[in-house]
This record gives C-alpha cells, sequence and structure tokens, in this order.
C-alpha cells in the first residue's frame, strides 16, 4: 500500500472533552464494572454454593472455579487480543462483551459443578478479552492531554463494582430474596442486565481512526474522524503535526515481538514489573481477606461483606483523585512513587500484623489507606502497556502483560496465602505481606528508572508506529 500523511492523531488530541468521550468512558469502561462485580459476587457467595440445597460444592471445588475464571481470562486476553490487532477494536470489543453476556447469563442457570466451572471460564474469556480491546480504544480515542487521568479512573472502576458486589453479597447471604438457591443466581442476573445495556450503548462507538489509518482504511477513518467532530462541535483549532505512515492489513508476530522486545525489552521489563506486583498484592489480600477476618479475627462469614464495602471504596476514590496528578506531575514519578508508598505501608502493616497490634477494623483501615495508594498505581500499570508500545501491537501488549502478571502474580498470590493462612501464625502471614510489599519497591525502582514521561503526548510520540518506518 502507498504511505499515507495523515492529521487524524492530532485532530484527536486537539479535541475538547464532550459526550462523545463520555459515552466512550461509560460504553467501555463498564467492563471493569463488571469484572468487580463478577470477582466479588462468587467470593461473597462461595458458602451459599457449598450447600446441598445449591450447589453442593467443596472448598476444594469453589477454589477450582475460581481458577477457572482465571484461566478463561488469561486465554481470552491472548485470543481477542490478537484479533483486536487484527481486526480493529470496535468489532472485538462487541464480541468479547456477547461472550460475557452469554457466560454470565449461562451461569445463573449452572446445575451442577462442572456447568459452573464452564460458564465462569467463558465468563473469564469475555473479561479477559475486553481488557485488551477497551484499554486500547479507549486510549486512542481520548486527547493526550487527559489519558492519564481517564484511564485510571477507567481502570479503577473495577472497585465501583466490587462495591456492587459486596452490597449486593449482603442481601443475597441474608436469604430475604427468594430461597437459598434463588439469590445467588440473581447475582449473576445483574451482570447479564448491565451487559445488555452496555451492548446496547456500544453500538454509538465507533471504529478507533488511528486503528482504521495504519490498516489502510483511509476512507473510513476520515469518515469516522469527520463524525466524530461533528458530535463535539464548536470552533475547532486547527490540527498540529502530520504523520506519515505506510499501512499494511496484517502484522506479523515476528514484527510484533520485535517491537516489545529488541530496543523496547526496557519497556516490557517495566510492564512486565508493575503488572506482576500489582496482581501479587491485589490477588494475595482480596482473595483471602475472608479468611483473615474469620480465622484471626472471628469474624462472621456472612458479615465479611460489611468490611469489603469500604476497602473497595477506598479503592475506587484513589484512582478518582489521584488521576489528575499523573498528567501534571507526570508519569514517572506518579508511578513510582505511589508503588513505593504502598509497597512501605504494607510492610509497615504487615509487622503490627504479625505483632498482633491489629483487629479487623484497624485492619481494614490499614488496608484503606494502603490500597487507595495502591489502586492508583495497579491502575497505572495498565495504563502504561497500553500506551509505551506502538499501535499495531497495543492490544496484543496489554493482552500479553495481564497475562503474564495474572499468570504470575494472581494465580501464586492466592495459593500462597491460602497455605500461610492455613499454619495459623500471624508472622508466616505477615512474611507473606512483606514479599509483596518487596515487590511493589522493585517496581518503583524500575518505574523510577526506565519510566517513560508519556504526560500530555500523543501515543505516536511515546512509541512510534510501526507502519510510520
Amino acid at each position: 500500500m502507498k504511505a499515507i500523511e495523515t492529521y487524524i492523531p492530532a485532530r484527536l488530541d486537539r479535541l475538547p472533552w464532550s459526550r462523545f468521550h463520555v459515552l466512550v468512558v461509560v460504553a467501555l469502561g463498564i467492563t471493569w464494572v463488571l469484572d468487580g462485580l463478577e470477582v466479588t459476587i462468587v467470593g461473597s457467595i462461595g458458602p451459599i454454593l457449598k450447600d446441598h440445597r445449591t450447589l453442593a460444592l467443596t472448598d476444594q471445588g469453589i477454589g477450582s472455579v475460581a481458577a477457572c475464571y482465571v484461566a478463561g481470562a488469561v486465554l481470552g486476553a491472548l485470543l481477542f487480543g490478537w484479533l483486536t490487532d487484527r481486526f480493529g477494536r470496535r468489532r472485538i470489543f462487541n464480541l468479547t462483551l456477547a461472550i460475557y453476556l452469554c457466560g454470565v447469563l449461562a451461569t445463573a442457570f449452572s446445575w451442577n459443578f462442572w456447568s459452573f466451572a464452564i460458564f465462569r471460564a467463558i465468563t473469564g474469556a469475555g473479561i479477559g478479552g475486553e481488557y485488551a480491546a477497551i484499554n486500547s480504544a479507549i486510549d486512542e480515542l481520548i486527547p493526550a492531554r487527559l489519558r492519564g487521568r481517564i484511564d485510571l479512573m477507567v481502570n479503577g472502576s473495577f472497585w465501583a463494582g466490587a462495591v456492587a458486589g459486596s452490597a449486593a453479597s449482603l442481601l443475597l447471604l441474608s436469604g430475604r430474596v427468594g430461597g437459598v438457591d434463588i439469590g445467588w443466581r440473581l447475582g449473576f442476573g445483574i451482570g447479564a442486565l448491565l451487559g445488555g445495556i452496555i451492548l446496547y450503548l456500544r453500538r454509538f462507538v465507533p471504529e478507533s481512526p488511528r486503528w482504521s489509518i495504519t490498516h489502510g482504511r483511509e476512507a473510513e477513518a476520515l469518515r469516522t474522524m469527520a463524525e466524530i467532530e461533528r458530535d463535539v462541535g464548536g470552533r475547532l483549532k486547527p490540527p498540529q503535526g502530520k504523520l506519515t505512515v505506510h499501512p499494511r492489513k496484517v502484522f506479523g508476530f515476528g514484527l510484533i515481538l520485535r517491537a516489545m522486545l529488541g530496543k523496547n525489552t526496557g519497556r516490557s521489563v517495566l510492564g512486565l514489573s508493575l503488572m506482576v506486583a500489582q496482581a501479587f498484592l491485589f490477588n494475595s489480600v482480596f482473595f483471602t481477606y475472608g479468611l483473615v477476618l474469620t480465622q484471626f479475627y472471628h469474624v462472621n462469614q456472612t458479615r465479611i461483606g460489611i468490611y469489603i464495602i469500604p476497602l473497595a471504596a477506598g479503592n475506587l476514590l484513589g484512582p478518582i483523585l489521584l488521576g489528575p496528578l499523573f498528567d501534571t506531575i507526570g508519569r514517572r514519578r506518579m508511578i513510582g512513587g505511589t508503588y513505593l508508598l504502598s509497597g512501605l505501608m504494607l510492610g509497615a502493616v504487615g509487622a503490627l500484623f504479625g505483632m498482633g497490634r491489629l483487629d479487623a477494623w484497624t485492619q481494614t483501615y490499614c488496608w484503606i489507606a494502603i490500597f487507595f495508594v495502591a489502586s492508583a498505581a495497579a491502575s497505572s500499570a495498565y495504563l502504561t502497556v497500553s500506551e509505551i508500545f506502538p499501535l499495531e501491537t497495543r492490544a496484543m501488549a496489554i493482552a500479553l502483560f495481564y497475562a503474564m502478571g495474572t499468570l504470575i502474580g494472581g494465580v501464586s498470590a492466592p495459593a500462597l496465602f491460602g497455605w500461610l493462612i492455613g499454619t495459623g501464625s500471624a508472622w508466616a502471614v505477615a512474611g507473606g505481606y512483606l514479599g509483596a510489599a518487596l515487590l511493589m519497591i522493585g517496581a518503583a525502582v524500575c518505574a523510577f528508572l526506565l519510566g517513560v514521561d508519556a504526560e500530555g503526548k500523543s501515543l505516536e510520540s511515546v512509541a512510534t508506529p510501526l507502519s510510520s518506518g
């Protein structure tokens, strides 16, 4: 294909904030809310699923189902990450949401362990695929000056779903909604209802003009761009900065791997360190906090949601309130600073836990403070991997680092902490918290040394498109 000279990236970045951008954030960002809802509801209704009047699952069965969801998410991310870069953002984010919708709706009608596990794996595949397609589309449609705060806010909305899931679990576990075998099924119905509404809204979200132009669809990109500018309305400043691209329909795996390694090896190390550290921290605490509350503080299992709600609310507020600083103070300092601070705080709280100086509420208050900072740090990991690699590999990069972070940090953490808690030793659990703290501090060092100052810059200047050479 012949070279194309385009102002598309500059035209997108000079747009004022508008209802179009609100639509993008709501219609695409709901993915994280749905994931938070799914993870929290399943974790909270575990005791009900052990009842012989429901699915009669064992403790091992519940753990296996959680593993199926994670495995589905990892495989979905890898598969749909590649498809997103190949066939476009819009086509795939509609497909992945439809898969999630089918999976969660089917879950509500599960009849035994195997049906529940299979339907959870399908649900996870949809959510994992969403991560790659959604983060790519959002970053490519949001103006550069706002990209950091919007990305953090969207990724942090996971905790809005966690709050909703925790609140719903209190009602579902109370027995006031239908019989024992009805309430938990209605919990999955919430996700299906939200998914159906958002699938309708996504009809109005266009394909990324950035993706279209690099795949030789110049007419489509110009038409979409004109429609966006018409929706935004008002007088727009002339775009500054022309880009020359040599479009291709397909970018092979060899080219993608060379883009992520080679001269970008440092960026790959950065992305992996951020993803692994945050995955280990969050999964070590949230998959096992219920066990800590019941075993060390003797909290009734039906009241665990009361402690999770304020904790999830703190996680939600962190990216919202700290997000603008990632666009003003800068990526490197804020990413490194949030990882470092949360790691130091976690080490201190681990020591207090080991010494027996905490109770259920004081430990929850400590977690609120830590995760207010750590939630912004974790969200910035997704921001980082979505903007420091070329456009043609963006979705695949998100998928790979999400998968590796989940497999290395997300799978090992619950297993390790489950064993540590099983020892009955507070100091053993404290040692696990210290390990998580060291991972966060190590990631902070990587951020300070290898971080990219991407604040306020176009995606093309942060990572030159493969098609521009």
